[in-house]
């Protein structure tokens, strides 16, 4: 039960393999029950579940987990100045989200690139809800986000992140000129409300740098 709990949280390489490592002592105790009692088909069936378990051993403490390390080393040498900061782009997924008052929103599920010109078109973003049930997902573009190592910012308000389009699930755009064109207009409409602070605050974060 551990282990099943552990392989599929999805915390990481870490995590997931001494999950299986836990799974291959069990199996291992259960071959040794199955030889004690005289259970071949136990042990038969056990044998094979450690292999499997040590396949699952290499693949994410071995493997994966060095592809984490290199890309968190990456990440960490990019703090210092002058150096371009880097983020591992299977790390978008997860991180978290805030307004640009740094306050939380939620965090990215998934980030959209342009297979053309390969870069990022929008990200995800998954508000609300309790593990996934009830999120509300809106599509934010690249530009209207400040990427860090240790998460993203949109650079606007909660109340004016609140009124995007939300997405229907299995039903995203191809792209989100559509939605951002409409964000332009209401802003132009309404420029004493939420939206004008959300374009004042962004060209804030531009003066800022």
């Amino acid at each position: 039960m551990m282990a099943a709990m552990m392989t599929a949280a999805n915390l990481g390489a870490r995590v997931t393999g001494w999950g299986f490592i836990v799974f291959t002592l069990g199996s291992i105790c259960w071959s040794l029950v199955g030889l004690q009692s005289g259970q071949t088909n136990l042990v038969a069936t056990n044998v094979f579940l450690t292999c499997v378990n040590l396949v699952g051993i290499w693949r994410w403490l071995g493997r994966q987990r060095g592809y984490e390390d290199g890309a968190k080393a990456a990440s960490r040498s990019s703090r210092h100045p002058g150096t371009p900061t880097l983020f591992s782009a299977t790390g978008l997924s997860g991180m978290a989200v805030s307004d640009i008052g740094g306050e939380s929103l939620g965090r990215s599920v998934e980030a959209m690139i342009e297979c053309r010109s390969g870069q990022l078109s929008y990200i995800v973003v998954a508000t609300g809800g309790i593990a996934g049930v009830d999120e509300e997902l809106r599509s934010v573009p690249i530009a209207d986000i400040q990427c860090h190592p240790d998460g993203l910012m949109i650079l606007e308000t909660k109340a004016v992140y609140a009124r995007r389009p939300t997405l229907a699930r299995g039903d995203w755009p191809a792209s989100v000129a559509a939605a951002s064109t409409a964000q332009r207009d209401e802003s132009l409409a309404d420029p004493e409300g939420d939206n004008a602070k959300g374009g004042e605050a962004r060209a804030h974060a531009s003066a800022q740098g």
